[in-house]
């Protein structure tokens, strides 16, 4: 029987209790790093911020991580495509390897959090309005330039059972910057049964603190990235945004229905 269901409702409320003033707390500090340490820190040590924080926020709500095929991660700059499950998903990446993201316009309300993310370099996007994501395209290929980014081409979260047909647009910064796209698929299990766990879906109307509150509640939670890499192309394929982001749906979709049947 697990810890959590061994404990008393008594107890199992003052441990949630404790959890979320670790939560709120390390909130805190994260605003304190981006207030007084990255106004004067390099990007090599804002990124061992950002990570080492990611590392222990996943720690504070119980989440294990593994990373399948790291090695394939090159050093230069590259666009990361991802399913998209939960807003802990930007988390789960940043504690592997820090790298900026293009987010709904959404996130950039949240309180706290909204504002945490633009200090990060987060570009926002508005979802189902292709003009303006035609336009970010080509912010995001600046940033290419110099840094790798993760995008979710979804265009919203699912529960991670399948993946839904990716939006072509933002494809387009990895032809414009010439960069490689990398794919990305993330699921969440059961670190007991390793069976797939919907804890952390943030899904439909879900408010943000209930999804913490979900997620609080499952004390053995897993996410795991599975690293894929760029699909063989001729030269008119690798320069089609549709292709690229056909490719990449496919070998996510692939991966994950693989880890569904093996469980």
């Amino acid at each position: 029987m697990s810890s959590q269901h061994s404990q008393s409702p008594k107890n199992q409320s003052l441990s949630n209790f404790f959890r979320w003033i670790q939560i709120w707390t390390h909130v805190i500090v994260g605003l304190a790093i981006l207030f007084l340490c990255f106004p004067f820190a390099n990007q090599k040590s804002r990124n061992k911020h950002i990570q080492n924080w990611s590392l222990k926020l996943l720690s504070i709500f119980g989440i294990e991580l593994e990373v399948k095929n790291p090695e394939i991660i090159p050093s230069t700059p590259f666009l990361l495509a991802s399913n998209h499950i939960s807003w802990m998903d930007i988390h789960a990446i940043n504690a592997f390897r820090p790298i900026r993201f293009v987010a709904k316009s959404e996130v950039a309300n949240w309180p706290i959090f909204g504002w945490m993310a633009k200090q990060l370099g987060t570009v926002f996007i508005k979802r189902d309005n292709s003009r303006h994501a035609r336009l970010i395209a080509g912010e995001v290929a600046k940033v290419l330039h110099a840094q790798s980014v993760c995008i979710f081409p979804e265009g919203t979260s699912t529960d991670g059972d399948t993946v839904l047909p990716f939006k072509p647009n933002l494809f387009e910064s990895a032809i414009i910057s010439d960069v490689p796209v990398y794919s990305l698929a993330i699921s969440y299990k059961s670190s007991i049964t390793g069976l797939c766990n919907k804890s952390c879906a943030f899904i439909g109307e879900m408010g943000l603190l209930e999804s913490m509150s979900n997620i609080l509640n499952d004390r053995n939670l897993m996410v795991e990235l599975s690293f894929l890499p760029p699909s063989r192309s001729n030269s008119a394929t690798s320069r089609d945004r549709k292709w690229l982001a056909m490719q990449s749906q496919e070998a996510i979709s692939r991966q994950i229905k693989a880890d569904l049947q093996l469980m």
